[in-house]
């Protein structure tokens, strides 16, 4: 087993195979990138407090603190008083899998083909472009994922559950006063999707494609719906929509107590390409670029400054890698921002317009139902 204590700046690299991944941090970032390069990196910007220790034992890489063990979040409430705070961020091959757990930090996964698992207290967790099965436990975190293809859970007590470009075979939600936010674009095979909450809200995007039995159900919530093959029923304040989209081979159930829910068309406007719509390049413009409004009253656009999630490469090791030992090359780590939907909301009723172009969000007012 190879270990090393990092208590200031350093990057590392890891020749021998990486097959697991533990990150266990308390305040702070932390990024998770895969990489198609055989060997994994990384790179610590910062440390505050306690130093991390990393080690690397039969294909598992750690990267923790030793009085703060995987199992059991309690003990990672600090009695002692003692601040900690990091930054850190790992490329590792796209097959690892990943355990990541986190207290009042920001998680931050993408590009992984292997199982994913992110566990937090405080801090939101962003996943982007994972293809493994997902699971995302959060009490009073957001949890934001963006183009999602594996199996996907997320579980929140306060938080908000969002999933934006979803093509998952199979997605369950569950949210005690989170909203919960599902965008699901189109799909060659059934999905079962499965949401739940109290009093949080439930808004629910489907392709015109979708083939599903739907069943939506709320005690004391509104329900607004845009599918002509869906009927309400249910006595007094209690609603509740059922009925076949499609062939009906997959299954959609959404259940809340208190809060409200809504059943979504996705406009077929956004599957078409970006450039037929209303930003297409006017005639005589030039270029590839699209043609901005000319308007003077609209500002003028500034491009932000990008910057790399992942770490840089530094070579093996040196004698200053050597187990036991710290060094203290700097680094800059760049930070992945969140991938937030612009469109969905649950507050609303499903009322809105369609344009035709890419920034429709909702059906129709004449295509909607509400009850």
């Amino acid at each position: 087993m190879s270990e090393w204590c990092v208590a200031e700046p350093r990057k590392l690299t890891f020749d021998e195979p990486v097959t697991t991944l533990h990150v266990h941090v308390v305040n702070g970032t932390v990024n998770v990138v895969g990489t198609d390069e055989g060997s994994a990196r990384l790179e610590v910007s910062d440390v505050e407090g306690p130093p991390l220790t990393v080690t690397q034992r039969d294909g598992t890489l750690t990267v923790a603190y030793d009085d703060l063990p995987w199992n059991g979040f309690l003990k990672w409430l600090d009695r002692k008083g003692r601040r900690r705070d990091v930054l850190v961020s790992l490329a590792v091959p796209t097959g690892t899998r990943v355990e990541v757990g986190v207290v009042g930090a920001t998680a931050v996964v993408s590009g992984l083909h292997g199982r994913t698992e992110v566990k937090g207290i405080s801090g939101d967790t962003t996943l982007v472009g994972l293809s493994g099965p997902v699971r995302a436990t959060t009490v009073s975190g957001n949890v934001e994922a963006q183009a999602l293809t594996g199996d996907l859970r997320l579980s929140s007590v306060s938080g908000d559950l969002t999933v934006v470009e979803g093509s998952c075979a199979t997605v369950k939600a569950d949210s005690v006063s989170g909203s919960i936010i599902l965008d699901l674009g189109p799909m060659d095979r059934p999905t079962d999707v499965g949401l739940t909450s109290v009093s949080g809200e439930i808004a629910i995007r489907l392709p015109h494609s979708t083939d599903a039995e739907v069943e939506a159900n709320t005690a004391g919530g509104t329900i607004s719906h845009a599918f002509d093959g869906l009927r309400v029923s249910g006595p007094w304040g209690a609603h509740k929509v059922t009925g076949r989209l499609g062939t009906g081979d997959g299954r959609l159930k959404a259940t809340t107590v208190t809060g409200s829910i809504a059943l979504l068309r996705r406009p077929p406007a956004e599957d078409e390409p970006w450039d037929e719509g209303p930003w297409a390049e006017e005639p005589g413009s030039g270029g590839d670029s699209p043609a901005l409004p000319t308007d003077s009253s609209v500002p003028p656009i500034i491009p932000s400054t990008a910057t790399s999630d992942s770490p840089n490469s530094s070579g093996s090791p040196d004698s200053s890698d050597s187990p036991d030992s710290c060094g203290s090359p700097d680094g800059s780590v760049g930070r992945a921002a969140p991938a937030v939907p612009a469109d969905a909301s649950p507050e609303g009723s499903g009322a809105g317009s369609d344009d035709g172009g890419p920034g429709g969000t909702t059906p129709r007012t004449t295509d909607k139902k509400v009850f």
